[in-house]
């Protein structure tokens, strides 16, 4: 039995002919770049994600990066953030010409540990940047009070999390800006790279429109240096039709959660994913945490590889002891809960055409390398 961690052409199946006429209609009107099917998408994720303002972008990775831009972050700034996510977080941090500061996490929801803010703060604080990771919402209430008492920006890292709620609140609504990966495995995915940066502020809106096309309102007149960095026309029609099934996706993935999550519960070792009390997790990854004395991480990993189960380790290594982050001077040891988690994490297959069979057989596979 094989069982994908994420099945594309399954969810491409069920939708086939409403995409089909979308990327036709594209072709057909050839309007390629920031035309209608751009701007109709960032009116409905704006609309989405409850905030005034969306502007599509090339990439998940440039939302971050023009969103720092954007709130002002450039040399000489520190940005506080997590260690245990996508480097993506961290080199665009780096690219604007600031410093990432990294907090450890909370053991249970792999978010940035927001009481270990307060004391990383310096003069050189410019921007907080958490991240919800997996697919669930950071604790924002404790962040966005320490930015107001220090007069810092919050940009939210959205990559994992499109749909995810805080307290009842869309994540991307909560801090200046929001950012979005629209990378094809994400829970709304394009057929190739794409993103977008959510937010309540004209000024950042005007700024990122400049940002992501060459810092002009006009073609040809440039008012600052810019970027080449705009959300491709086909993409949008594409994540324009997928847009409209998210809804029903996400509860799909919570059902399957739900379900992973009671058969999984008992098995002494395997720690399910925790959902807080102040969120509504969207399950981007299904993922457990293998913490026995007998089994570990990697063996189940082998085992299951073994029987077709495809697996993921997201992250293997902390940002703070990678190489490329040596003139930061981090050791092992300077962030314990990142340090642990990133030796037991698993993320097992989660898309919504998973059936519930298959999940019932994943379970007894990894309730079979207990024995």
């Amino acid at each position: 039995m094989k069982i994908p961690l994420v099945d594309l052409k399954a969810q491409y199946n069920s939708i086939k002919d409403e995409i089909d006429e979308a990327i036709r209609n594209v072709i057909e009107n050839t309007q390629f770049i920031l035309g209608p099917e751009v701007k109709a998408l960032e009116t409905e994720i704006a609309g989405y994600c409850q905030t005034k303002y969306a502007v599509g972008v090339a990439s998940g990775t440039d939302a971050l990066q023009l969103a720092l831009l954007a709130c002002g972050v450039g040399p000489g700034n520190e940005v506080i953030t997590t260690p245990f996510t996508f480097i993506a977080t961290t080199e665009t941090i780096i690219q604007c010409g600031a410093v990432p500061v990294f907090v450890d996490i909370d053991p249970k929801t792999y978010n940035i540990d927001a009481g270990g803010i307060k004391q990383k703060i310096t003069r050189r604080t410019k921007c907080i940047m958490p991240v919800h990771l997996y697919g669930q919402s950071a604790d924002m209430d404790p962040i966005l009070e320490l930015a107001k008492e220090h007069n810092l920006k919050v940009i939210e890292d959205c990559a994992q999390s499109l749909g995810a709620e805080y307290k009842g609140k869309k994540v991307g609504s909560l801090g200046d800006a929001g950012c979005l990966s629209f990378f094809p495995s994400k829970v709304l995915g394009a057929y190739g790279d794409g993103g977008m940066v959510v937010t309540n502020s004209q000024e950042t809106a005007d700024k990122l429109r400049m940002l992501r096309n060459h810092g002009g309102k006009e073609k040809y007149y440039h008012l600052i240096h810019g970027f080449n960095s705009r959300l491709d026309e086909l993409q949008a029609a594409i994540l324009k039709v997928k847009l409209r099934h998210l809804g029903q996706w996400i509860e799909q993935r919570r059902y399957k959660a739900s379900l992973y999550s009671r058969l999984l519960r008992e098995v002494d070792g395997i720690v399910p994913p925790y959902e807080a009390p102040y969120a509504r997790h969207i399950f981007n990854y299904y993922t457990i945490r293998v913490n026995g004395n007998e089994l570990s991480r990697d063996k189940l990993k082998e085992h299951l590889n073994s029987k077709g189960v495809a697996t993921a380790i997201y992250y293997p290594l902390s940002l703070h002891l990678q190489a490329v982050y040596k003139s930061l001077s981090h050791k092992t040891g300077d962030f314990l809960e990142s340090e642990r988690v990133q030796a037991q994490v698993l993320s097992l297959p989660m898309y919504p055409e998973l059936e519930e069979e298959q999940i019932e057989k994943m379970a007894e596979m990894i309730r079979e390398s207990r024995r």
